[in-house]
């Protein structure tokens, strides 16, 4: 196989693998918390419909798992501060859904979230910093972030 192909098959997969990742760690945190349909708690004014949800977290782990990539092909190094802040997030990211719907913890849950809304900004910057676009790509979810930080303190006041 010629150099050139088997360089640009790697980093055809490479952008596969980083930009699916996010997807996977979703996943798997989604069925540690169970089923987050049958959820009995009051919410906050402007809470979304329930289908809302797994749209939108579909669409900024896809945008963030392929700004990761952009991020990883401008450095050709995985584990650069930026890349590491982003698995910090995906860490955090990860955690939230288990500790506010499996355990019900919505005030503790409000905690984490704000640092995994403080670790996003720093990705985004620190993205910004190597590629534009990968930091566009990570402003979606901030705003996303700072939204469901409102619903998550929502939750938590109306349910004490």
């Amino acid at each position: 196989m010629d150099i050139a192909i088997k360089i640009k098959y790697e980093n055809k997969v490479k952008a596969v693998l980083l930009t699916a990742l996010p997807l996977v760690v979703g996943g798997l945190s989604a069925a540690i918390a169970g089923d987050m349909s049958k959820q009995n708690y009051a919410q906050p004014p402007f809470s979304p419909p329930a289908w809302v949800f797994p749209v939108a977290w579909t669409i900024l782990y896809l945008m963030m798992g392929f700004a990761s990539y952009l991020v990883y092909r401008d450095c050709d190094c995985i584990l650069n501060d930026a890349m590491k802040c982003f698995f910090y997030q995906l860490f955090v990211n990860f955690s939230w859904s288990i500790v506010f719907f499996r355990f019900g913890f919505y005030t503790a849950a409000a905690v984490v979230l704000t640092a995994l809304l403080l670790l996003t900004i720093g990705t985004t910057v620190q993205f910004f910093g190597i590629n534009k676009t990968a930091g566009r790509l990570m402003i979606p979810y901030v705003i996303w972030l700072i939204y469901a930080l409102y619903l998550n303190v929502g939750v938590a006041v109306l349910n004490k």
